[in-house]
């Protein structure tokens, strides 16, 4: 039996020449710092998806013919409704485990936004977007947009009276579409609006086309693209751009990786055990003359929600033709600028910064703090939106009058953004300078030595083994030239107008780096640093 099995397993390996491959993966290093397991979360919750979802399929009726209900759920006995509607409460209350796995499945998606989010935003942060790994950031772009479709179609798909409500504002904004909105959303709806197609489209999309689209990028992403490259680390004693420190990918990394897969699985079924999320049986089924206070999406759409609520009610008329700016600019205009700004900025920093090196260390968030700036500016704009969805909430919450919620969020979306960038900024600064104070006269210990005539200083120490890599880790930005020589011609960059927007950029981002190293936890030539023995004794300026 022995013999037969090694002999399958050498036939296997003429033909496809594994063994070398796998000898190489088992001894791949994976980084063992908290903040990797981001992605495993989304990961992992998207598995939780596919088997919870296949599941639903099973009873779920995507038809939006109306029927008399007469299930298990008496206060809507006799309502009329989609089938798709009855359906869903057929799932919850009458098919055995039904509605736990449809909790599982809805509490899943958020948790797969979320993870996902916080992901992007620690790659963004870091700086592990940069080459050679700007492509990973691309198609983690990708899936990001695709989640959201998957998210929201898969919300809309229940037909209760929220959902529904979602849809109707979903309908307005593809209207809203110059020239084509009209054509699109009839095509889209089947007719006019709830139309007899939708819920099979948006089905067909939820569990066909985007899944499919995602089963395709997830590998890419996640495992095709991390093999082919090194992972990226944090610095610290021993790592440099050129070498990768971390656990084997067996057996260590594949135990810890099953363990957090177990634990994301039971957190999410612990989630829809005990807190109750989506109860469209108390919604009721959708009708376009209804609605309800109070209404939002899903959390990871309310920044859209936000941006509708706040938006004046702006339009113009021209050539016979109306532009309803109150629908296209919070329905096109931002979510355009999200992705396509989220998409681009890599390539932009590097054009900016001039730096077209590889990149295998991480930045701390503080050695980079223009980019700090930049990305603690979308998640305030963001994060504002996002409160503005609830401003209705807000205002019965805390009894003040709507249209004055409103008014502040209007102000709060533009003028938040700004003072976040530059306070964080401004903060990353600060925290390289005090690194400079610990890498010239060392970490205070808080003990006072007086000296025989009568001088007190502070006893210093210098940095661990540990941190003193970290101090040192900063990189070297390239300023790009843009002088004038001895006849007063500018640089050639600095000729046209967006080679003097790049010169800007550069200035911002070089300056944003008060660098100590050479990024591979060497000090550079002229910093101040002090020895050891130095640094122990301490001096007059460290009183």
């Amino acid at each position: 039996m022995e013999g037969k099995v090694l002999g399958a397993a050498d036939a296997i390996d003429e033909r496809f020449g594994s063994s070398s491959f796998f000898r190489r993966a088992m001894r791949k290093a994976f980084p063992d710092h908290w903040s990797f397991l981001l992605g495993e979360i989304a990961l992992y919750s998207f598995f939780v998806l596919l088997l919870t979802g296949a599941f639903l399929t099973l009873f779920f009726k995507p038809s939006m013919a109306e029927t008399v209900y007469d299930g298990a759920y008496e206060p809507l006995q006799g309502v009329r409704m989609s089938e798709a509607y009855a359906s869903v409460l057929h799932i919850s209350f009458e098919v055995r485990g039904g509605l736990l796995l449809r909790q599982i499945h809805h509490w899943a998606a958020n948790i797969f936004l979320a993870a996902m989010m916080v992901h992007m935003l620690r790659i963004f942060f870091t700086g592990a977007f940069r080459k050679p790994r700007d492509v990973s950031w691309l198609l983690g772009v990708a899936l990001l947009a695709l989640s959201l479709a998957e998210g929201f179609a898969g919300y809309s798909l229940p037909d209760d009276l929220l959902s529904g409500t979602g849809l109707r504002i979903a309908h307005g904004m593809v209207m809203a579409i110059p020239v084509v909105g009209s054509y699109l959303a009839f095509f889209l709806f089947g007719g006019e609006f709830p139309g007899e197609d939708l819920m099979t489209r948006l089905y067909i999309l939820h569990v066909l086309l985007i899944p499919g689209i995602m089963l395709a990028l997830v590998p890419l992403h996640g495992i095709v693209l991390p093999w082919r490259v090194m992972h990226t680390h944090f610095p610290g004693r021993g790592r440099t751009e050129r070498n990768q420190i971390g656990v084997p990918f067996f057996p260590v990394f594949v135990a810890k990786t099953t363990a957090f897969a177990m634990f994301v699985v039971g957190v999410t079924a612990l989630l829809a055990t005990f807190l109750q999320i989506n109860p469209v049986w108390l919604y009721g089924p959708y009708q376009p003359s209804e609605i309800s206070a109070g209404s939002q999406p899903d959390w990871y759409l309310g920044w859209l929600e936000g941006a509708l609520r706040i938006m004046p009610s702006w339009e113009i008329t021209a050539f016979g033709h109306t532009l309803t700016l109150s629908l296209i600019i919070p329905g096109l205009v931002v979510p355009g600028l999200l992705f396509t700004g989220l998409a681009l900025y890599p390539f932009l920093e590097r054009w900016a910064t001039n730096d077209p090196r590889y990149h295998n260390l991480l930045d701390r968030p503080r050695d980079a703090a223009t980019r700090t700036g930049i990305g603690a500016a979308g998640v305030t704009f963001f994060g504002l939106l996002w409160l503005a969805g609830g401003n209705d909430v807000i205002a019965k919450t805390f009894h003040v009058p709507l249209f004055a919620t409103t008014w502040v969020f209007r102000f709060a979306v533009l003028a938040g953004p700004v003072l976040a960038f530059f306070i964080t900024r401004h903060l990353c600064l600060g925290l390289q300078r005090r690194d400079q104070e610990t890498l010239a006269h060392g970490v205070e210990t808080g003990v006072i030595k007086r000296s025989p005539s009568g001088a007190m200083t502070e006893i210093h120490k210098p940095p661990s083994a540990d941190q003193l890599p970290k101090l040192r880790a900063r990189k070297t930005l390239p300023r790009i030239p843009a002088g004038s020589d001895g006849n007063g011609v500018p640089a050639p960059v600095a000729r046209r107008a967006i080679g003097k927007v790049r010169v800007a950029l550069n200035r911002a981002y070089v300056d944003g780096s008060l660098t100590n190293g050479d990024g591979d936890g060497h000090l550079k030539r002229g910093a101040m640093a002090k020895t050891p023995a130095a640094i122990e004794q301490g001096s007059g300026e460290d009183a």
